[in-house]
Parts: structure tokens; sequence; C-alpha cells
């Protein structure tokens, strides 16, 4: 029995502790390291989609990021990546980081396609993997 209904592959997940490190006095995560979740989940989401190799060719050129509330030392923290706009020659992943599903943080990055320094149209096989 087949379908016509079409599917969404379900986002990406990467998931892990805070570490004593990446928090402030208040045990808080600093905000930098949220950036640095999401360059984890951003590997999840390529390999998910099969785009690994093609992934090395995507310059991030803009992150906006929307804080809600606070991770803490000892949390684990989920962050889902899913594409949410495909363009000529870039993409936009937005990244939602959670604890215990209790969103934290939303991000949303543009990463382009690159070669050579310049700016390339999306390849086919990356193309196909997101639409």
């Amino acid at each position: 029995m087949t379908s016509d209904v079409a599917t969404t592959p379900p986002p990406a997940t990467w998931s892990a502790p805070v570490r004593y490190a990446e928090v402030d006095q208040q045990h808080i995560v600093f905000n930098s390291h949220y950036l640095i979740y999401c360059d984890e989940a951003m590997g999840a989401f390529c390999a998910q989609h099969g785009i690994l190799d093609e992934a090395q060719r995507l310059h991030l050129v803009a992150s906006s990021l929307s804080w809600r509330a606070s991770a803490r030392w000892g949390d684990v923290v989920d962050v889902h990546a899913s594409c949410v706009r495909v363009g000529v020659s870039s993409l936009v992943i937005q990244f939602v980081v959670s604890v215990a599903g209790v969103e934290c943080c939303t991000v949303e990055t543009t990463y382009v396609h690159a070669l050579d320094g310049r700016s390339a149209p999306l390849p086919d096989t990356v193309r196909s993997a997101l639409d």
C-alpha cells in the first residue's frame, strides 16, 4: 500500500549533558556554547540527510539566537535541527535547544554553498536531500 501524502523526515537531534566548563558562576550555560551545540547538531543533520561530504562547502554566514529559558550545569540539552528554507545557493537551518522538553533557545543559521571562496548553487544532491 502506498500513500500520496508527502512525509518530512524528523529533525536531526543531537544531545549531550551540560559540562561544568560551559557554565558561568550561576551554573547557567554561557551564551556562546549554544552555537557550539548547533554546530554539533548540524553534523547530525548532515549525516541524517546523507550530505556530509557536501557540508564541508557550506559556510555559516549568519546566526540569530533567541532565548526563552536557561540550560544549567547537569542538564541534558537536546538540539533539534531542521531545514526551514532552501535557496539557490543557501539554506537556513533552525535549531531548537531544549532541556527536558522545555525550549531554551531557538537559533536560525544561514549557510551558503561556496566553491573557491565564492557563492555557488547548491548541488542537486543537497537540494534533493532537503526538498
